[in-house]
């Protein structure tokens, strides 16, 4: 039995020699990765490569998390990466993830893909409601996360419910509200339409700036317990440690700030912080298991390190990647303003095209009722022709029946008649041709004067023809399209762009320009966070009404009690320090 054993442990051994390479999956907030490694790769090996791959040179807020148990850990990076308790089934998967945050995310990030990883986290952090936001901000949030991935609003193209498939709330806000999607879809889509002009990178770093006052942003929290027993939670952050009520996440009862500590250690589940006045006792705490002592210490020590060093000059590699990025940030600047003038010459030359093409439809209609009325003019010309021929034709017919009226009356005059009978009948027959032939007289003149008119009425058709001609070649004169009648600064809609027209040569001048500008929005910087409370306060305002009190979480009950006595994060940071430090230990332990 013990030989068999033996020989499998053996086997095992020798299975274990011969793989000299291992799959691990490294899962990031954008994307999946596999790589190939060798079982003598600790975890800073893995590390470089993969910053490698991604082309990130901000490695110091980064790491490796993995689960384990009950809880999460963190690769170490002087650790093989099989010594540490991963699961050993192919591929080992592994989160690249922020192990660290920065206090001031503007300042800090350099790089775009810094930036990006950040914002993709925060974000899904947000939305899994592990960092608490308020509605109003959970939406003003939303429209910058929008701006980032659609770019600048266009009605034509995001119409109501191209947001269907988005996930841009938390549940928790969603569920507060008697809202439709479609009435959230709207409040979003009204912020986005401000945002225009904005790049991702922009729109990611305003929603950096807005979700790092967020009260529970870049904290974590773990349970621990006082000398006296008293369940509480400490909270590791960018600023220092803060310990908090169970039941409390945004407020801390009492913080002390990485320039107030001098040592952290822990021995079992003790753990142990050595203030930097000298006056003061070492204070001390007990957390749930050691595994998570080992977690604190280490991003303790991580954010102590980070801490100290912003408070340095940077490091010439720091320096470098700045320049870098400032230069990166000018040429882009540069080159989004050539592509706006660019793309404003473009409408330009197209809505002097869409004038023309209305202009010369309009002519067309002009040229096309013109031509109807040339030939209604034409066939009424006709028509009143043949009228005066006809009434032409009967004058003289009535002429004709008068002469002969008149030749029947001078014969019956002449006529004898020896009747009297014979001569009243032959009186009333002359009176009678005498009344026709005044009757046939008086038609026959009429319808002469109705010939003349008409001969008139055909004149007047043929001068409003020969109008009706001269204005249809005016009009058709005036559309052959003339170089000189388009404006000087309006392009063709034809011609291309030239490049020597458009070009622009970043020069000195042009960095001087830029750095006034930014010391610009420095100076602007309290006008802004004012505006942004102000838009904020308006959102709020507008949704306040739909609000279901009923459904309000503790932390909303919180953040509401907050708002009233005007407490923010940073201000209640600065309140609690104000205390010394032996103060705070007192008080702490008294908890």
């Amino acid at each position: 039995m013990a030989s068999a054993l033996a020989a499998k442990m053996g086997l095992n051994s020798l299975r274990r020699k011969q793989a000299k390479n291992f799959n691990v999956r490294i899962t990031t907030m954008d994307a999946d990765m596999e790589f190939s490694c060798e079982v003598k790769w600790k975890g800073k090996d893995l590390f470089d490569l993969v910053c490698r791959a991604l082309g990130l040179r901000e490695t110091w807020f980064f790491g490796f998390q993995y689960d384990v148990k009950d809880t999460v850990a963190w690769i170490k990076m002087d650790k093989k990466v099989l010594d540490h308790d991963v699961s050993k089934e192919e591929p080992i998967t592994l989160n690249f993830l922020a192990k660290f945050y920065p206090e001031n995310a503007e300042e800090e990030l350099v790089q775009d893909i810094t930036q990006h990883l950040f914002f993709l986290q925060v974000k899904n952090k947000i939305l899994e409601e592990e960092i608490y936001c308020p509605p109003e901000a959970s939406v003003l949030l939303a429209s910058y996360a929008v701006q980032a991935k659609y770019g600048d609003y266009d009605p034509n193209v995001h119409k109501l419910g191209f947001l269907a498939q988005e996930e841009l709330l938390p549940k928790r806000v969603i569920n507060l509200y008697q809202m439709t999607a479609e009435m959230w879809e709207e409040r979003i889509t009204s912020c986005y339409a401000e945002h225009r002009g904005r790049t991702r990178e922009d729109a990611e770093m305003e929603y950096l700036k807005i979700a790092q006052d967020l009260e529970m942003y870049g904290i974590s929290y773990f349970p621990i317990r006082n000398k006296k027993g008293t369940d509480l939670l400490l909270g590791v952050d960018a600023l220092g440690l803060h310990i908090y009520d169970p039941d409390n996440k945004l407020t801390p009862k009492c913080s002390f700030p990485w320039n107030e500590i001098r040592n952290i250690s822990y021995s079992d589940r003790e753990f142990a912080i050595k203030p930097l006045d000298k006056k003061t006792d070492v204070f001390k705490f007990n957390s749930s298991k050691l595994r998570v002592n080992k977690l604190i210490l280490q991003l303790c020590m991580g954010n102590h390190d980070l801490f100290m060093r912003r408070r340095r000059v940077d490091s010439l590699e720091v320096q470098q990647m700045k320049a870098q990025a400032r230069e990166e940030r000018a040429r882009k600047r540069v080159e989004r303003q050539r592509l706006e003038r660019e793309k404003h010459l473009r409408e330009v030359a197209e809505r002097a095209r869409d004038d023309l093409e209305r202009r010369l439809i309009q002519l067309q209609d002009e040229a096309h009722m013109a031509n109807d009325a040339l030939l209604r003019s034409e066939e009424t010309a006709d028509l009143l022709a043949e009228k005066a021929q006809i009434a032409e034709e009967e004058a003289k017919l009535l002429s004709q029946k008068a002469s002969e009226a008149e030749a029947e009356m001078q014969r019956i005059k002449v006529t004898a008649i020896r009747s009297e009978e014979e001569r009243r009948m032959m009186e009333q027959k002359m009176l009678e041709a005498e009344m026709m032939a005044l009757k046939m007289a008086d038609e026959s003149e009429r319808r002469a004067m109705e010939a003349d008119q008409l001969k008139q009425d055909l004149q007047e058709a043929r001068d409003s023809e020969r109008r009706a001609k001269h204005k249809l070649l005016e009009i058709t004169s005036k559309s052959t399209y003339s170089p000189s009648a388009v404006p000087g600064d309006v392009m063709p809609p034809d011609l291309s762009f030239s490049r020597e027209n458009l070009s622009f040569d970043f020069k000195d001048t042009d960095m001087k320009r830029l750095s006034m500008e930014i010391e610009k929005e420095k100076v602007e910087y309290m006008e802004k966070s004012k505006h942004l409370q102000e838009q904020l306060n308006e959102l709020k305002t507008e949704i306040e009404s739909l609000k279901l009190k009923e459904r309000e979480t503790p932390l909303d009950i919180l953040h509401n009690e907050n708002t009233e006595k005007g407490t923010s994060k940073h201000s209640n940071f600065k309140k609690l320090t104000l205390q010394s430090t032996k103060t705070r230990v007192a008080y702490f332990e008294e908890l």
